[in-house]
């Protein structure tokens, strides 16, 4: 999360010919990320965190993990969708106090997780129980039925070529 100062930052882009001169990040994508054969394009966009080099006594505090939780892959994403995080009455989503200030270490299998359509295919219930789970590693195709609850650390795996289906009321503990 950024906090700016808006009259600093009119004050400094004033300054500056309206051009804060932040470094550009190039990312190699695909026009369409459901389809990795797709055009190859480049997105640019440029590290907000590099601004705190443009404000003059610009500072970064250090915000403790149980104050947010970041979404950046599907890993992070089963683990808020589930019950390891809870919704606070203001709408925060919080690590469930249950799992003592220590989110889940998830790892699912890039090759059919990693788009959001095809994560949301494999969960069509939703996220299994992960309150009692330290780590949970998915190998292959697995979908995962209703009701399933994760304890402890546990892999699951599909064979190659294969879609394993998880019976709905499913439970894993250190299997």
């Amino acid at each position: 999360s950024l906090w700016l100062n808006l009259p600093a930052l009119k004050e400094t882009l004033a300054r500056r010919n309206r051009i804060l001169g932040l470094p550009l990040i190039r990312n190699a994508k695909t026009a369409d990320p459901r389809r990795p054969n797709s055009t190859p394009v480049y997105q640019l966009e440029t590290a907000m965190g590099a601004a705190i080099a443009v404000f003059e006594g610009a500072q970064a505090i250090r915000v403790p993990r149980r104050r947010f939780a970041p979404v950046k892959t599907t890993n992070d994403l089963l683990a808020v969708r589930s019950n390891a995080y809870t919704l606070t009455p203001d709408f925060r989503v919080t690590l469930n106090p249950a799992r003592h200030s220590r989110p889940p270490v998830i790892t699912l299998d890039a090759g059919h997780y990693k788009r959001i359509t095809d994560f949301d295919a494999r969960f069509p219930h939703g996220a299994p129980s992960l309150v009692d789970c330290t780590h949970l590693t998915v190998h292959g195709d697995v979908v995962f039925g209703a009701g399933i609850v994760i304890k402890g650390r546990v892999t699951i795996k599909a064979a190659p070529g294969q879609r394993r289906i998880l019976p709905d009321g499913s439970a894993f503990d250190n299997a």
